[in-house]
């Protein structure tokens, strides 16, 4: 791949495959790494081929337990947040592990929820999540909830001009 190619794999802690898709690396700066997927793209959902029908905009930050997928109309999830493992990096890929936890601010009414806490409950137990990375999970699906109603950037304007390069 290219330099201006980055491949996304993000894995469940069991490591079972969860997506996988390249994107086109739009920036870097203080918030962390600005990712550009375009509709057509070809990816891997849940270990099936899968086509990306919507484009986005992945921000990838420096050292947190988060990335962001910043979404243009008509999907009806504005910001979607995976709670995941702080990125690592092997060149031009980045591997993030999804533990399941999810943030998002719903288009239109603003409204901000956490799902899945079920499924992180669940795999809490099976995958035996160790106790800091449940500490993590939760403060930052905490921090996230107040982070996407008020105002905090990058999920006030920042990410506006990225999305619009890939529209």
């Amino acid at each position: 791949m290219s330099s201006d190619v980055v491949r996304v794999v993000y894995r469940k802690y069991d490591g079972a495959a969860h997506r996988d898709y390249p994107a086109r690396r739009l920036a870097e700066d203080d918030l962390g790494v600005w990712l550009g997927v375009t509709a057509g793209t070809e990816s891997v959902y849940h270990g099936r081929p899968s086509v990306e029908q919507i484009p986005f905009v992945l921000l990838v930050p420096h050292d947190a337990w988060w990335s962001a997928m910043f979404n243009p109309p008509p999907r009806t999830s504005e910001v979607y947040c995976d709670i995941a493992s702080p990125a690592r990096w092997e060149g031009d890929t980045v591997h993030l592990i999804d533990l399941d936890l999810d943030v998002v601010r719903r288009r239109g009414t603003g409204l901000v929820e956490l799902r899945d806490e079920d499924e992180f409950a669940e795999h809490r137990v099976r995958f035996g999540y160790p106790d800091e990375t449940v500490a993590q999970a939760r403060t930052a699906a905490e921090w996230l909830l107040g982070a996407l109603g008020d105002g905090t950037e990058p999920f006030a304007t920042a990410y506006r001009k990225w999305l619009a390069l890939v529209l």
